[in-house]
């Protein structure tokens, strides 16, 4: 996960027993670009709030097994717990290879292009 990503949402997702590597606690302060290198050296989705990531998978062509990005308010702290599990129940391992926007009442998604 991205350092943008709070704790609550990393601790929440470790609780129910996803593997999560954030990037807060491990690189602190890693830039866009590194992290989506981890990601792709770590074979991990990368979970982020930044869009900016998305300029980077679509119009930099930088390589990434699967991007996520939540789209919650931060004053929506419950809903904002609850999604992305659901989004991993909901998707599983069709994560990878996907880009998918998390919102508060939908998903969108669409594959990643590959090289």
């Amino acid at each position: 996960m991205d350092e943008c990503v709070g704790a609550p949402l990393v601790a929440s997702l470790r609780a129910v027993g996803h593997d999560v590597l954030y990037v807060a606690e491990t690189a602190a302060g890693l830039n866009d670009v590194d992290v989506i290198a981890l990601a792709a050296r770590e074979k991990r989705i990368l979970l982020t709030e930044d869009k900016d990531f998305g300029d980077l998978v679509f119009r930099r062509e930088r390589a990434v097994p699967g991007l996520v990005l939540l789209r919650i308010a931060s004053e929506n702290s419950t809903l904002k717990a609850k999604r992305p599990a659901m989004a991993i129940d909901r998707y599983g391992e069709e994560l990878f290879d996907r880009y998918l926007v998390i919102e508060d009442g939908r998903f969108r998604s669409r594959h990643l292009r590959r090289a």
